[in-house]
């Protein structure tokens, strides 16, 4: 098998693995299903993945490298205002629960949540993947300069964030309700409201 023949059996594995993972969970998908899914034998399979946890971490590492280009490219297209990309982001999210009818989940969030045990090298591309979310919404807060306060934690605010959105996805595929996604997002934007007026009134330099 070429370079590029296995490169391409891994994609295959790879994405079909995604979709199995998001619709039935990692527990209930079988090595039987990735193999229906993608028309491929068990012997090309093994011969890229010794076994579903190996799948799992490609998996991890797809949404890890691919944050940008699959998830914050498509949020912030046409969007410059570092504020306005944050909720940009969420509206992302708004759209994807809307258009699965609220049964869409953040798919690193379900993962945590199912692989409640999972071992070092997933829980470590778990942590990697939240982290990597909340480094992009930090980076806009940083951005935004002195329309926030100077003593803000900012790491904490992104993190917060992060906190909202995971929630609200939870809470909307749970009551099948985008609302409880859509409140969340409000109180956060009144939040937003309060820190800019707060560095707004900031005294002035003589």
């Amino acid at each position: 098998m070429s370079p590029n023949e296995k490169l391409d059996v891994r994609t295959r594995i790879v994405l079909a693995a995604m979709e199995l993972f998001f619709a039935k969970g990692f527990n209930s998908t079988s090595i039987a299903d990735i193999l229906s899914r993608t028309q491929l034998n068990a012997g090309s399979l093994y011969h890229v993945f010794p076994g579903k946890q190996d799948v799992l971490i490609a998996v991890l590492e797809w949404y890890r490298d691919g944050i940008r280009e699959n998830l914050l490219d498509l949020a912030w297209e046409g969007v410059d205002d570092p504020i306005d990309r944050i909720f940009a982001l969420l509206d992302r999210y708004h759209w994807m629960i809307v258009e699965t009818d609220c049964t869409f989940g953040c798919p690193i969030g379900s993962l945590a949540l199912e692989l409640h045990e999972a071992d070092p090298a997933v829980r470590d591309l778990l942590a990697i993947n939240f982290t990597n979310w909340a480094d992009a919404i930090r980076e806009c807060l940083d951005a935004a300069g002195d329309r926030l306060p100077a003593d803000l934690d900012r790491r904490a605010l992104a993190e917060f964030v992060l906190t909202t959105m995971e929630g609200g996805v939870m809470q909307a595929r749970t009551y099948r309700d985008v609302a409880y996604f859509d409140r969340g997002v409000a109180m956060l934007r009144d939040h937003f409201d309060m820190l800019l007026a707060r560095a707004a009134r900031r005294p002035e330099i003589a």
